[in-house]
């Protein structure tokens, strides 16, 4: 249990300068407002970037420093006089952003796209918005989702990362028996790679460098693993796939969940004609893409941002039943205090996913 008059909460100031600061106890203000008392906090790679730069566009900086963290998991402290779904001492997940609800995106139910939205840990445009890495943080009703019993709260975290693969995997429109390729073996493109065995994908293939993560997800959900040769182009690497898994004209759905550029000239490639493309990692603004083969493929290209309307009711339940184990994901759980090494580690590449434990007396 934490001290509900202390809010021990990480904050950056800047390129690897973080500070353990006390800020105040958030308060019931709205009849809606949920209260959590944060358990773990999962390692993201934005985390690990903005611990290196100071964020991404946007910086933080000493005169507004942010509170950092996302993929949240805790405990019903305190609920709102109108909250009906959830009581204290529940455990819960947390869908980590506010959008407006009267834009033209959250209208149609694409309320991810909100131009509006107060995203945990994000320093602007628009006021800055505080992230989860906190003893206590502050959500409306309908953004934080109870947990089954039998799923625990170092799993809700996880609901996250998986919500966007969920997301993704629905934009791709996959199917019973699709052939699926998935470039990167991150914690999403695993994720991704599960749920689309989920989806009914009769062949996943897995494409990374870090050999040790592609064994992970050969295991864990891929039916196959790739490395690109590195001293190949992404035409010569498309033609390996393709030839190695036996895809005929290539791949129904790849899956971009990497950021690459040659993972993404390598997955139009990979492509086959009339498949279609999803965007799913964030790299560099401006790469170079094989537009002609795209046209003449006839490609459905999609961005994929976040989540949106039923992306973490249904991860939920891909936990509730048993379907997709993220246990085997946790590598490594670390103290509050911790955090900075936490982003270090994962920097370097090192294990699956990484936990920061919340705050303890």
């Amino acid at each position: 249990m934490t001290n509900s008059t202390s809010n021990l909460s990480c904050l950056l100031y800047g390129p690897h300068d973080a500070r353990f600061e006390d800020r105040q106890v958030p308060i019931i203000s709205d009849p809606y407002d949920v209260i959590v008392r944060i358990a773990y906090v999962g390692v993201c790679g934005s985390d690990v970037h903005f611990w290196h730069y100071g964020g991404v566009g946007l910086k933080v900086s000493t005169d507004n420093p942010l509170t950092m963290g996302h993929e949240a998991s805790g405990v019903v402290h305190s609920i709102g006089s109108a909250v009906t779904a959830l009581s204290p001492n529940d455990k819960v997940c947390i869908e980590p952003g506010i959008p407006c609800s009267r834009c033209k995106s959250c209208k149609s139910g694409r309320y991810n796209l909100c131009p509006d939205m107060a995203f945990a840990a994000s320093p602007g445009p628009g006021p800055a918005t505080h992230g989860c890495l906190c003893a206590y943080y502050k959500l409306t009703e309908r953004f934080v989702y109870k947990l089954p019993e039998s799923v625990s709260l170092k799993e809700g975290v996880l609901v996250e990362p998986m919500a966007v693969a969920v997301h993704s995997i629905k934009l791709a429109a996959v199917k019973p028996g699709h052939k699926v390729v998935v470039f990167g073996a991150g914690p999403v493109g695993i994720l991704c790679a599960a749920v689309a065995r989920q989806f009914g994908a009769v062949e996943v293939i897995s494409v990374d460098m870090n050999a040790a993560r592609l064994e992970f997800v050969k295991e864990f959900a891929a039916t196959g693993g790739f490395t690109p040769d590195t001293t190949a182009d992404g035409a010569t690497n498309a033609a390996a796939i393709v030839d190695r898994f036996q895809l005929d004209r290539g791949a129904d759905v790849v899956i971009e969940a990497s950021g690459a550029e040659p993972c993404v000239q390598m997955g139009i490639h990979v492509l086959a004609p009339g498949g279609t493309y999803v965007q799913t990692g964030c790299g560099k603004p401006n790469v170079t893409v094989p537009l002609t083969e795209l046209g003449q493929k006839e490609a459905v290209v999609k961005g994929c941002f976040r989540y949106g309307a039923g992306d973490y009711e249904l991860a939920i339940g891909f936990l509730r039943d048993g379907k997709i184990d993220v246990k085997k994901l946790i590598s490594r759980t670390v103290a509050f205090k911790e955090a900075p090494d936490a982003w270090e580690s994962v920097g370097r590449g090192e294990g699956i996913k990484t936990l920061i434990r919340g705050v303890q007396d």
